[in-house]
């Protein structure tokens, strides 16, 4: 089992780096294949800039096979050309945007089977804002204004993006709807990774990690802080 890198958006400005890095680390160093997915950027016409943005991002910190992937529909999302290329990945980075149309290009898509195949050998699954809120069984769309289902790599849990910001108001409105989840506020500029089989995740970043747990209670985690679920 791999590991699972979750931002609070405002990538690739820098106040990030930690956390990059050391998911370079963890799938191997920067030999490792990188593929950067925009597919969240997709609805306002964003994915090649941003795409563009993470590529150079990624370079820039010595990563040497950085991809983006043309991953702009379902239709691309099942096709086995696009997935074979996936194979030596050991990346994998999902971009902000809009979470209900990442999720539901990618959920039961063989460009999806070919990402979890990857995680379960042991590669990095990352995202930041939208990439890191469909990680989970269920997530909050706010296009939408409703609860939608996500890619169920993290269950038990619903990741509230820019907690420092916007995203701190949602849980009044999640936590009657998901009780026996844990919320997890991630404020921007900041990441938290962790091995899935392992459940130990570290804080990077400028702010800190928030758990808002089942049993009422609230923890917070800044920068070099390790916890569990």
């Amino acid at each position: 089992m791999g590991h699972l890198l979750l931002q609070g958006g405002a990538e690739f400005k820098g106040r990030m780096a930690a956390s990059d890095r050391e998911a370079l680390a963890r799938c191997g160093g920067t030999d490792g294949a990188v593929f950067i997915i925009p597919t969240a950027a997709v609805p306002d016409n964003n994915h090649q800039r941003a795409g563009g943005n993470g590529e150079r991002w990624f370079r820039s910190l010595g990563a040497v096979r950085v991809q983006v992937l043309d991953l702009v529909d379902r239709r691309a999302a099942n096709d086995p050309a696009i997935a074979a290329q996936l194979q030596p990945g050991s990346l994998f980075y999902m971009l902000g945007g809009f979470p209900g149309f990442l999720a539901r290009t990618l959920a039961g898509s063989v460009v999806w089977s070919a990402i979890r195949a990857a995680l379960d050998r042991g590669a990095v699954l990352a995202g930041s804002s939208a990439g890191a809120m469909v990680m989970c069984d269920l997530f909050y769309d706010p296009a939408q204004a409703d609860i939608a289902t996500g890619l169920g790599v993290l269950p038990n849990a619903c990741v509230l993006p820019h907690h420092d910001t916007f995203g701190r108001q949602w849980v009044a409105l999640l936590r009657p709807q998901m009780p026996q989840a844990t919320l997890i506020g991630i404020d921007e500029e900041t990441g938290v990774i962790g091995h899935l089989e392992e459940n130990e995740w570290m804080v990077y970043g400028r702010g800190t990690v928030t758990l808002y747990r089942p049993d009422g209670m609230t923890a917070r985690f800044p920068n070099g802080m390790v916890f569990h679920f």
